[in-house]
C-alpha cells in the first residue's frame, strides 16, 4: 500500500498534492460561485486571499505530516515537511513583500 511506503520523494509529491486538495476545499466552501479564472483574478488583486489559501494548504500538509509521523513513516514525513516549509516561506514573502 502506498501509505506504508517510506520514501522522501513520495512525501514531496504528497506535500505538493496536499495544497491542491486544500485549495479545492477552500474554493468549494468559501468561493463556490467563482470559476477558476475568476478566482485567479480575485487572488491576484487581493494578496490576503493568497495567504489564506496557502494557510489552508499548509493545514492539509500538517494533517498529512501528523499522519505519517504517528505511523513512524519518517522519510515520507520529512518530504511532506520540506515542501510545507517551502510553502510557508512563500506565504511569508507574499505577506510581507507582496
Amino acid at each position: 500500500m502506498i501509505l506504508k511506503k517510506d520514501s522522501f520523494w513520495l512525501g514531496m509529491v504528497m506535500g505538493l498534492i496536499g495544497p491542491i486538495i486544500g485549495f479545492s476545499i477552500f474554493k468549494m466552501i468559501k468561493y463556490n460561485t467563482f470559476t477558476l479564472k475568476e478566482m485567479y483574478q480575485w487572488m491576484t488583486m487581493n494578496h490576503n486571499l493568497i495567504t489564506a489559501w496557502i494557510s489552508v494548504s499548509l493545514f492539509v500538509n500538517a494533517l498529512l505530516f501528523t499522519l505519517f509521523v504517528n505511523a513512524k513513516i519518517d522519510k515520507t514525513a520529512k518530504g511532506i515537511f520540506g515542501v510545507t516549509v517551502l510553502y510557508a516561506i512563500v506565504a511569508l514573502c507574499i505577506k510581507f513583500f507582496g
